[in-house]
This record gives C-alpha cells, structure tokens and sequence, in this order.
C-alpha cells in the first residue's frame, strides 16, 4: 500500500479595498508559488462578488476570510494567510480571533490613513502569536519603515521586514519582487521545508 504524497502547504490571499484577485501583486504571488508546489488561493470580498465598489464592514469582511480558509484548510499541510493592505489587514485580524494559521504575509498593510499616524489599526497585533511577514515600500504613505517596525514589537510571533525601495503603497512594477520576497519567506516557514521546491 502506497504512502499519500503529502499535502502541499496553502496560501490564501486576499486583495486591498480597490481591488479583486486579480490584483497584479497577488497573481504574482500566485505564479511563483504554484510553480513551488504550494497551494494559492486568491480569494475576492462580497462587495466585489456584488459588483459594488465600498468594502463591507469589518465583520462581513473578517466571515469571508473565515469561510475561505474552512475551504483551503482540508487540502493543504498548514495555511498562511495574508495579501495586499486592508486584505492582509483582514487577515492578521482574523488570526488574531484565533483563526489557525501557520503565518501571515503582509503586503503595503495599512497601518494607518495618509496623513494620520495617530489612527493606527494595530489593536489586534498583540494577538498575533503566528510568523508575520510585512513587504512595503519605502514611501507607503500608510506606513514608513520606521513606524512599522514600531507598531511591530507588539507582535508576540516572530516578525520579518522587508522593504522596497522608492515604492509607494502601490508597489507598482514590482510584483515579481514581491512575489520573490514572500516566497523566500514562506520556504523558511518549518510547515514549508518539505513543500517548497527551488523557483526557477
């Protein structure tokens, strides 16, 4: 009798507030990924699914996460949630309502509105118990280097940044960058070890 091949490890991504799955920076993610042998599941809100422009309030938001990561979790090894700005925000808040996950990747995460460093959407980070990656720009206006690692050590999990110079909250024309970065990051995770094969 065969042994089962084991389960690759999961991705689920989400987008930020003006955007679908199809988002460059998450398709990239998701064609490094898959040629990396995990899983990636790049998932839309119901506004979106609606055909409406307005995110939904936290709640609907922070359901949608939940039922798209009861769907992934059957067919992968571990799963690692996270995505572009209010997306991986949803995400990290998710995880912090005990929502089980082996990390969190955290692109452009919207620390705060332009403009207002005193509004920072960090109330669920000591919860934060899991690996968490934080990929922007160095000019986010959402959240510069320094406020972030600030806002940071109040994660208890281990926390990795990553920095791309000279991009805005966008990351325009530096999907692959992106992508690269956070699969280096996910082949350092111990559920990936035995997952991730080398990326061309």
């Amino acid at each position: 009798m065969s042994a089962r091949p084991a389960r690759p490890l999961g991705v689920l991504l989400a987008p930020g507030a003006g955007a679908d799955r199809d988002a460059p920076t998450l398709v990239a993610i998701d064609e490094v990924a898959t040629a990396a042998g995990l899983t990636v599941v790049r998932m839309d809100f119901p506004y979106r699914k609606a055909g409406r422009k307005a995110p939904d309030r936290p709640p609907v938001l922070l359901a949608a996460v939940r039922e798209e990561a009861a769907q992934l979790a059957p067919r992968v090894s571990a799963l690692v949630l996270g995505g572009r700005s209010m997306g991986g925000r949803m995400c990290s808040m998710a995880v912090a309502e005990d929502l089980p996950a082996a990390g969190l990747v955290l692109i452009s995460y919207p620390l705060h509105p332009p403009g207002r460093p005193d509004r920072k959407r960090t109330e669920h980070f000591p919860g934060l118990n899991v690996p968490c990656l934080f990929v922007s720009g160095t000019r986010d206006a959402f959240g510069t280097p320094d406020e972030l690692e600030a806002a940071g050590r109040a994660i208890p999990g281990p926390v990795t940044y990553r920095w791309i110079d000279g991009k805005d909250h966008a990351l325009r024309g530096a999907d692959r960058a992106v992508a690269d970065l956070v699969l280096e990051w996910l082949g350092e995770l111990k559920p990936a070890r035995n997952s991730i094969r080398a990326h061309p």
